[in-house]
């Protein structure tokens, strides 16, 4: 069971560009809630709200992100 409301599942959509698909998200309606983030040697990632406010992240794969 959750300790609290705010704790959810986060879907990630794979991606050409978070760059490109954050604008995309938000040009639909939706927002950009964690902006572009390096995880180091691996890729890149940013977590969006869809128009009901549902979370789900964006990942772009690239073995040069830091």
């Amino acid at each position: 069971k959750r300790q609290a409301p705010e704790q959810q599942i986060c879907n990630y959509i794979d991606v050409d560009s978070v760059d490109e698909y954050a604008v995309k998200v938000e040009k639909l309606g939706g927002k950009v809630i964690m902006p572009k983030t390096a995880v180091p040697a691996m890729g890149w990632f940013a977590i969006c709200l869809d128009t009901e406010n549902n979370a789900f992240g964006i990942w772009q794969a690239d073995k040069e992100a830091h």
